[in-house]
Formats: structure tokens, C-alpha cells, sequence
């Protein structure tokens, strides 16, 4: 049995190609029946997120298990498997566990470090476990994933420090105020990025959100989305002298707050803090209004600074999540090459037995009438020959199984003795491995 995986992510296709294989959660559990009609696939989980479709599967044939994928991608999404292929990558055995323990540490995601895939990646495995479609190799690779996740997060600073500038703004927000419970805040704009920014500050414990747009619609529509409240532009002035904080990022062409209006709205709140974050292009906020005492301003390249900062903190996280993941991978390398080693070893010690009951037999016969005494030393002698015989290959095979190669040196031993292991096909065989450099990077590596 051996380890796949298809898919597409933010990097290898477009939006219009990722929303067409988007599967929502109640879709999965018929995807999945599809998959695993294909007689060689054994066990199959899907994860879907807006930024990743992935397919994991274990396969008795990995060339019939990959195109059984693709071949039903294709169908999903309406299109040629010719021309999906353009967007999906495929990983098989080894390379199979770095990707997954890589997604699940958030080291593969379009924000470095984002926490939300391990619950994806632990969403998709209860799924797949509920159906009934994973089995022991996926589960257990599945298991170590999350708790590689886990790990990763808990031994390293990779989900720490914003690289957002709607995560930025709050972070920013949290370090003028302390506890954002209770805060209020005004937003002027009812786009993207204002949108983003309120809903992380409500995250976080901001109430009483309004909204104010030159078009009261939209600024209903964001409210409504809130649990905020729309207010007519030309009451903007007013209503800042009530809030907290105040985000603008609207598409004037010209300053919309000046410092004499700031000014204005400082006297109105007893001087009493507020906080700024203009993260228009251009900027909705004079500039000067940063001298107005107990204002804090900041536009969008401040917060561009700190995002890119915070990036940096984590790119060297990642590295200490890289080393964690390479042990981890270590260690499930050498368990998955364990239970493809076992089988081996009991088909080669039955071969061994065969052969031995064979020729004592023709000997027996041949030798005529011997004592019991005579039979006993004769099968001892036998015993002792096959286990002999068989003991270097069997103790090398097992060193050889907590090493990449693992696989390798098993198929031989399975090629050299004609050892047929049920339910596996000999895989070496069939991509025309012949050597260890099989195993280099670039080649097919092995998995089961």
C-alpha cells in the first residue's frame, strides 16, 4: 500500500480554478464515495480550504490510484485532465508526510504561520473517519500530522506577531489600549480592507461599531455584517468624538479629516485618547493631525513596517518548525517501513519453512526406515541451516527499515526470495528501480 497526494493550492491555480474544486463540507462524504470505488484506493481524505484542494490516498497501485484522482477532479471542475494538470501537483510515498506535517505546521499556507489549518487538516480527518473511508496507514500518518501542528505551535513563535495590515491595526490597537473589551469604533469606508480590520477588532472584543460611507447602503451593509450601526457621512465629525478608534479607508482623492477637525473633536472628548488607522491610498487623514494631543495616527505604511517585521519573526520560526517537522518525519519514516517490513519477514521465514519441510521430506523418503533419533537430528540440522541462511538478510532488512531506503531493500529481498506479501505490489518492479539512488532526490521515493 502506498501514500498519494493531488492538488491545488494558491501558488498553482487561480481563484476561478480553486473555487470549481472548492467541495463544502457536506458535499465530501460523496466525493469520497467516488474515489474509493476505485478498487486499488484503500482509504482516501479530502481536505478543502478556500486557498487548497487536496486529495490523500492510500493505494495498492500508485499509477491506476492518481489517475482514479485526477480523473475525477476533472470531472468535478468540467474540464480536460490534459489541462487541470497544469494547476495539480502530485506527491507520492515519502514526500507525501513532509507535505502534509508542512500544511498542518502552517508552513505551506498563504500566510506563513496561520493557525486556522490544523483545524481544517483535524476537520477533513473526522470527516474522512466519520465515512468510514480512512484506514491504519492514514490514520496514523493523519494523528502525527495534527500533532506535528500542534507541536510546532507550541514549541515556536511562528503564529505570534501580525503579517496582516488588518491584523496589524489591531495588534496596534491592543498595545494603546491594553484590553479592547468594550472599545468602540467608527469605520469610514465600507470596503475590503475596512471590513477585514472591523471584523478582527470585534474579534477581539470591540462593540459598538459604526459605520459611516458616502453611500449609506454600503455602510448598512457592513454594519448589518457587524452587528453594527450606519451613520450618514456628514455626521461622521460627530460621532468620532464618542469612539475609541477610528479606521478610514475610503476612495476620496483628498483629505477627509484635517488637523482643525481633530482638533474639534479632541475638545468635544475632553482630550481623552483616540486612535487612528488610516489605511487609504491616498490618505483620508491630514497627516498633521498626529499633533493633535491624545491622537494616534498611523497610516499604511507604518503598518506595512510592522507586518514586515513580524514576517521576518516568522520566517525564523520556521526554520526551528522545519527541524521539528524533519524529526518528526524521521520517526514516522521509520514506523511506516516497519509495518512494510514485518510482512516481508514472515513471508521470507514461511518460504524458509516450506523449503525445509520439503527436502526433509524427500530425504526421509529416501533414506528409508530411520530411527526417530535419526529424524530428529536430520530436522534439527535442517532448522538450524534455514535460520542461518536467513539470518543476515532478516537483521539487515529490519536496520535497513529505519532508513529512506527501507522500501528498497525490502522489495529486493521480496524480487530475490519471489516473496508475494498480500495486498502489495511490487513497486520497484514496476518504475524499474533497480539501485538505491532510486531513493536521491528526483527519483520515485518509497512508501507504503
Amino acid at each position: 500500500m502506498f501514500l498519494v497526494v493531488v492538488g491545488l493550492n494558491h501558488r498553482t491555480a487561480p481563484v476561478e480554478v480553486r473555487e470549481k474544486l472548492s467541495f463544502p463540507e457536506e458535499s465530501l462524504p460523496k466525493h469520497l464515495d467516488k474515489i474509493t470505488a476505485n478498487k486499488v484506493v484503500r482509504g482516501c481524505i479530502i481536505l478543502s480550504t478556500c486557498n487548497r484542494t487536496e486529495v490523500y490516498a492510500a493505494v495498492l497501485d500508485v499509477d491506476k490510484g492518481l489517475a482514479g484522482i485526477r480523473e475525477h477532479l476533472a470531472k468535478c471542475c468540467r474540464t480536460e485532465i490534459s489541462e487541470l494538470k497544469n494547476y495539480l501537483y502530485t506527491y507520492t510515498l515519502y514526500d507525501v508526510i513532509t507535505h502534509l506535517f508542512r500544511v498542518a505546521s502552517g508552513l505551506d499556507s498563504m500566510i506563513l504561520g496561520e493557525t486556522q489549518i490544523l483545524g481544517q487538516v483535524s476537520a477533513a480527518y473526522k470527516t474522512a473517519c466519520d465515512y468510514g473511508t480512512t484506514n491504519r496507514v492514514l490514520n496514523t500518518l493523519f494523528q502525527k500530522a495534527i500533532a506535528v501542528g500542534k507541536r510546532v505551535r507550541t514549541d515556536t513563535l511562528i503564529d505570534r506577531n501580525a503579517v496582516s495590515i488588518s491584523y496589524a491595526a489591531v495588534e496596534l490597537a491592543r498595545q494603546i489600549f491594553g484590553d479592547l473589551t468594550g472599545k468602540s469604533v467608527l469605520v469610514v469606508g465600507a470596503g475590503k480592507m475596512s471590513e477585514l480590520t472591523v471584523k478582527h477588532l470585534v474579534a477581539n472584543g470591540v462593540t459598538g461599531v459604526l459605520v459611516s460611507n458616502r453611500s449609506i447602503d454600503r455602510a448598512a451593509a457592513l454594519a448589518e455584517q457587524v452587528g453594527g450601526k450606519a451613520i450618514r457621512f456628514s455626521e461622521l465629525l460627530d460621532h468620532m468624538a464618542a469612539v475609541d478608534i477610528v479606521i478610514s479607508a475610503t476612495a476620496a482623492t483628498h483629505c477627509i479629516i484635517e488637523k482643525p477637525d481633530m482638533e474639534n473633536v479632541m475638545e468635544k472628548r475632553n482630550d481623552q485618547k483616540i486612535f487612528i488607522i488610516d489605511i487609504a491610498v491616498p490618505r483620508d487623514v491630514d497627516p498633521k493631525v498626529s499633533e493633535v494631543e491624545g491622537v494616534n495616527l498611523y497610516d499604511i505604511d507604518e503598518l506595512q513596517n510592522v507586518v514586515d517585521q513580524n514576517l521576518e519573526h516568522r520566517k525564523k520560526e520556521a526554520a526551528k518548525a522545519e527541524k521539528i517537522i524533519n524529526d518528526e518525519i524521521s520517526e514516522f519514516w521509520k514506523w511506516l517501513n516497519t509495518q512494510f517490513v514485518v510482512p516481508t519477514v514472515a513471508a521470507l521465514k514461511q518460504r524458509g519453512e516450506e523449503i525445509r519441510q520439503k527436502e526433509m521430506t524427500r530425504a526421509f523418503n529416501r533414506l528409508g526406515n530411520i530411527t526417530d533419533r535419526e529424524k530428529k537430528i536430520i530436522s534439527s540440522m535442517a532448522n538450524s541451516i534455514v535460520n542461518q541462511i536467513l539470518h543476515d538478510p532478516v537483521m539487515q532488512l529490519k536496520h535497513y527499515a529505519s532508513t529512506q531506503q527501507g522500501h528498497l531493500y525490502t522489495e529486493i529481498l521480496q524480487n530475490l526470495f519471489n516473496l508475494e506479501i498480500p495486498g502489495e505490489k511490487h513497486f520497484a518492479a514496476m518504475h524499474g528501480i533497480d539501485s538505491p539512488h532510486g531513493m536521491e532526490k528526483g527519483h520515485i521515493k518509497y512508501c507504503t
